[in-house]
């Protein structure tokens, strides 16, 4: 028993420091990436292709989402790009949706495991409901309910909420000296210079371009640091000590509550978009419900416990169960549909 449970324990453990340094990699290059296309590609053009004004933007976003190999967790930063460039809202929620459930990696994987008719079925579903979905919540004002700090870029204050009014002292002459107010921690530099004469010479020292961009994602990543890592942590307890016989067991053999405990058991599950096809292939073969494997798969790629967290800092709790309830919505239609189609 002892060993059991110290192999259970090193399972969590590994997939704890497996996801955390992954996750990690993931959404400071994200963050970064979005950073450096946000440079080069206005607000305005953004706004442009993204627009809920017309009905275009809606089936850009659900494309968009559908060439990004993006897991749930790595569309937050995008996420955070799109809120700051002021893209529709509605489009905004259709790339979240799709983003981790249509991603080229599952739909390949999909056709691989259970051939080309499942895998058009998955893909017709999801980019279906992500479309539908984003814009009955745009049109029911879902809008207000994003946090206002969502919207908002890093700025050139300091950390203690002063703006950059404080006068530096001179250093001796022709010696610059850097800034010593508390906006010394800001993305702009400034160095004083006492000419001969007694003058003072203030200069701003501008940061490159990329050191500006790591400054931002930097901010972001400490600002999600403690909800990711919570994340993590659960659903790396629930992936070591939860069995898949037991998973099986309530979710399988055609039982009436098979897809909803399915749909629901996806979410904490946390299963990465690699492993969740091979992951549902061995659950069938373990007698698990077809249905029920669908529904698994949409409840576990479309959303995790981690990324929940996360969108905590982004959206307020209204929000927050509008999305759970568009995803377990989906994965449990999709379950039922599928049973009586197959």
């Amino acid at each position: 028993m002892n060993n059991e449970i110290m192999t259970m324990a090193q399972e969590a453990g590994h997939m704890f420091l497996f996801l955390a340094a992954e996750l990690t990699v993931l959404f400071l290059a994200i963050s970064y990436l979005v950073g450096v296309l946000q440079e080069f590609i206005t607000p305005e053009k953004i706004q442009s292709i993204l627009s809920s004004k017309n009905g275009k933007g809606y089936f850009v976003a659900a494309l968009l989402g559908s060439i990004t190999p993006f897991c749930s967790c790595s569309t937050i930063p995008f996420l955070k790009g799109l809120l700051r460039a002021r893209a529709g809202f509605g489009p905004m929620m259709v790339f979240l949706f799709a983003s981790p459930l249509l991603n080229p990696v599952i739909i390949g994987l999909f056709v691989v495991t259970f051939g080309w008719q499942v895998a058009l079925f998955y893909f017709a579903i999801a980019m279906t409901v992500s479309v539908v979905a984003g814009y009955v919540l745009e049109k029911l004002g879902f809008e207000r309910y994003v946090r206002e700090e969502a919207y908002q870029a890093d700025t050139s204050t300091g950390s203690c909420g002063t703006s950059c009014d404080d006068t530096p002292k001179a250093s001796t002459c022709g010696e610059p000296k850097p800034a010593t107010s508390c906006c010394e921690s800001s993305a702009e530099q400034v160095e004083v210079k006492t000419n001969c004469d007694g003058t003072l010479a203030i200069e701003k020292v501008e940061p490159s371009r990329w050191v500006r961009i790591w400054n931002s994602t930097w901010k972001d990543f400490k600002q999600v640091l403690p909800y990711l890592m919570l994340g993590i942590f659960i659903g790396s307890f629930i992936y070591g000590f939860i069995p898949t016989d037991l998973i099986a067991k309530y979710a399988g053999d055609n039982v009436w509550y098979a897809i909803p405990v399915a749909a629901v058991i996806g979410i904490p599950l946390y299963i990465r978009a690699e492993a969740v096809i091979p992951l549902s292939a061995a659950l069938v073969k373990k007698g698990m419900a077809l249905g029920s494997v669908m529904a698994l798969i949409i409840g576990s790629a479309g959303a995790s416990l981690t990324e929940v967290i996360l969108l905590k800092s982004i959206f307020k709790n209204q929000m927050i169960v509008a999305f759970l309830t568009v995803i377990l919505g989906m994965a449990m239609g999709a379950g039922v549909l599928y049973s009586y189609l197959f």
